[in-house]
């Protein structure tokens, strides 16, 4: 079993253990809008630019922000992510390699063991080598402990694919993560339903 991971706020990206990279911020709603709005109402509020340049943080696309921020306003949480889901799944090959330029990587803790280290180098360098681009895999249903085994196999088990099949495998992938990404994003709101607090997210 390899040495656990210490992760930064936006847990799941492209994967590459042996350089430091920078770290993709968590996306954040601009400081100066009214603080006292819910996560969603202050999304939808926001002018396009500042609304395109949350969901970057979310999927490197352009097509794919300008997308979903033109769709506005949603309301609910569910209709905000099928309308990103519908935006991902249109992506160009220009867009998917557009959203791969933006993924951080993630570095193993100093104190794993060079085995870890040496097994995920080859890895990411072999799948690197053959697809021309970082390997991205969504971890959202994973406990953290088992992170460096699932990214290992998930390389092994990827290297089979054609390019054609891994295309559309790495757009699923870049998919998912927007989704996680972009729920996460966005601060629970508060709704009284008889008296009870419901949050939009889950």
């Amino acid at each position: 079993m390899m040495t656990h991971l210490s992760l930064d706020p936006l847990p799941n990206h492209a994967w590459r253990p042996s350089e430091r990279h920078r770290t993709a911020e968590e996306p954040t709603l601009p400081a100066h809008r009214p603080s006292h709005l819910p996560g969603l109402e202050r999304f939808n509020a926001l002018p396009a630019d500042e609304a395109e340049r949350v969901l970057l943080a979310c999927c490197g696309s352009c097509h794919w922000a300008r997308r979903v921020a033109a769709h506005r306003p949603y309301p609910d949480l569910e209709s905000l992510l099928a309308a990103a889901d519908e935006a991902a799944y249109d992506l160009t090959p220009g867009d998917v390699a557009e959203a791969l330029a933006c993924e951080s990587l993630t570095l193993l803790p100093d104190g794993a063991y060079s085995g870890a280290h040496t097994a995920l180098s080859a890895a990411h360098a072999a799948y690197e080598s053959r697809f021309g681009h970082v390997f991205v895999i969504c971890l959202d249903d994973t406990p953290p402990a088992e992170y460096p085994d699932r990214v290992l196999a998930g390389i092994r088990s990827r290297l089979t694919n054609d390019p054609d099949e891994e295309r559309s495998h790495t757009a699923e992938e870049l998919r998912r993560l927007a989704k996680g990404r972009l729920t996460r994003s966005l601060p629970p709101t508060p709704s009284h339903d008889h008296g009870e607090q419901r949050s939009l997210l889950p």
